[in-house]
């Protein structure tokens, strides 16, 4: 007699963060219970309140998720290049960070929904999503100094601040593209356009 499979578990938690992600970037998050998700990932409402007894756990679970395939892509943009270059990380950044893409798309989906729950929700705004946020700081801030080490930052360009510019100004351009007021071609242009003014001319 052969022995029953053995579950994993990652990789069930995994198939219904995906489920989740998919029904917030078609339908938005109204739309999202412990039910849709069940019946997008194909399994029981039952098997879902296992792994995420409510549907706070089950954004957060989803939210990790989004943000580990988004730095998975944000280091294979990188990896197809020779030797990247600071602005290349910061370039791969803004093509990432911007809704250009299905992928890219439902992350900005499920992201700018659970910060506006987090609004009026403590426990949820209390959520550190594994320090998310601030690695991403930190690696877009670590980029901007190795720029500057190497001699490429305009003068005068405080590193912090163009550090959480730009992350400002891409999550602005991701809202416009989401509710279509830019294309996404033209927010990534924009955000461009922001970035080589922080570059020394010829250091690019």
């Amino acid at each position: 007699m052969a022995l029953p499979r053995s579950v994993d578990h990652d990789e069930r938690r995994a198939q219904i963060a995906d489920a989740l992600a998919r029904v917030a970037a078609r339908d938005g998050l109204h739309a999202v219970s412990m039910r849709s998700v069940a019946a997008e990932a194909g399994v029981s409402l039952r098997l879902v309140q296992y792994y995420f007894t409510s549907k706070q756990q089950l954004l957060v679970g989803a939210l990790r998720r989004l943000e580990e395939q988004s730095n998975e892509r944000w280091r294979e943009r990188l990896s197809a290049l020779d030797a990247p270059t600071p602005r290349d990380v910061l370039d791969a950044f803004l093509l990432e960070a911007i809704p250009t893409d299905g992928p890219s798309y439902a992350f900005y989906r499920v992201s700018s929904a659970f910060a506006a729950l987090a609004m009026t929700n403590p426990a949820l705004a209390a959520e550190p999503l594994a320090g998310g946020v601030g690695r991403l700081r930190s690696s877009i801030h670590e980029a901007f100094l190795e720029a500057d080490r190497l001699g490429q930052v305009a003068p005068g360009v405080d590193l912090g601040v163009e550090t959480d510019s730009l992350i400002a100004l891409c999550n602005g351009l991701s809202t416009a593209v989401v509710i279509g007021h830019h294309t996404p071609e033209r927010a990534v242009e924009v955000a461009r356009y922001h970035l080589d003014r922080s570059f020394s001319s010829g250091q690019l």
